[in-house]
């Protein structure tokens, strides 16, 4: 049994990792669950369904690769480099008339953050295979190993968490802190919310798949992180549940997940999907759909 915090920060004792999904009284994961059909059956079909001894996710697991930490350590180091540097620039410059630009440039780039972690997400778990050269190993693989083992990111560090997410905001960094070394004071101060939109971008885009793996994370979380999930300042674990029952075809923003409800009821993601679909002849989650069934 373990120890686990509620949605109210509260203790209880509990017995799986994985949450029942919201509305749905069945077994979240296993025989019971909703999505059984795609999982392997029959006689002579030991191999677990779904989590680390899944055969997919095994086999996905062993794809990790020594030149992958490499670069995901680069990028970390990297990417917090920038960012100290940028923040120390920001704060140099700062004046009292900035705060509202500030405040706006905030949420704006929280929003923005928020939507490209859906269109990537949804990119990588609907299209695309992981035998696709060098990409499809380095970041697609990630994405294949979470469905069929969705408790896989609570046991990565920091560096494997976070190191394809660093890699993203590198470049936008990096010009931001070119500007702060060869722009004047007076051209600094007419694009300054400028460049604290893009420094929340930046922040929220290299924090995502750490808020995300909180998300999957049931006990022994700092209570200011679950009390940020609890006022959706985050992503909360709750709401993120919607998007893990098969076939995973929805709720793909994980940031804070405040985008998730709207772009559904404007069937977004259906859309587009509809769209590719047309013209390329693919099947959304194909890939996907391969690894959950694989048996050895």
């Amino acid at each position: 049994m373990a120890r686990m915090v509620n949605e109210n920060g509260c203790g209880h004792e509990v017995q799986s990792l994985e949450p029942q999904g919201p509305g749905r009284g069945g077994a979240r994961w296993g025989p019971q669950h909703a999505g059984q059909s795609l999982e392997p059956q029959g006689p002579g079909r030991g191999g677990a369904r779904w989590g680390p001894q899944h055969a997919g996710a095994r086999e996905l697991a062993d794809l990790y690769s020594p030149g992958k930490r490499c670069q995901e350590w680069l990028s970390v180091v990297l990417c917090f480099s920038l960012m100290a540097f940028n923040f120390i620039h920001l704060l140099a410059n700062f004046h009292l008339g900035h705060m509202w630009y500030i405040l706006f440039g905030i949420v704006a780039g929280i929003l923005t953050a928020d939507f490209a972690s859906g269109l990537v997400h949804w990119g990588a778990d609907t299209w695309g295979s992981v035998d696709l050269p060098i990409f499809g190993k380095a970041f697609i693989r990630p994405f294949r190993e979470h469905h069929i083992d969705p408790t896989a990111i609570t046991r990565h560090d920091f560096i494997e968490t976070n190191g394809d997410n660093c890699m993203l905001t590198i470049v936008p960094l990096a010009n931001m802190a070119f500007n702060f070394l060869t722009l004047s004071p007076a051209e600094i101060y007419r694009n300054y919310s400028w460049y604290c939109y893009l420094f929340a971008l930046g922040i929220f885009v290299t924090l995502t798949n750490q808020i995300h793996k909180w998300s999957h994370t049931y006990f022994g979380l700092p209570r200011w992180v679950v009390f940020l999930q609890n006022c959706h300042i985050i992503l909360p674990r709750k709401h993120h549940r919607i998007h893990h029952v098969s076939p995973h075809e929805t709720y793909f923003c994980i940031t804070t997940g405040w985008l998730n409800y709207p772009l559904e009821k404007l069937g977004f993601w259906r859309y587009m999907e509809d769209r590719i679909q047309s013209v390329t002849g693919e099947k959304p989650r194909a890939d996907d759909l391969k690894w959950a069934q694989k048996v050895k």
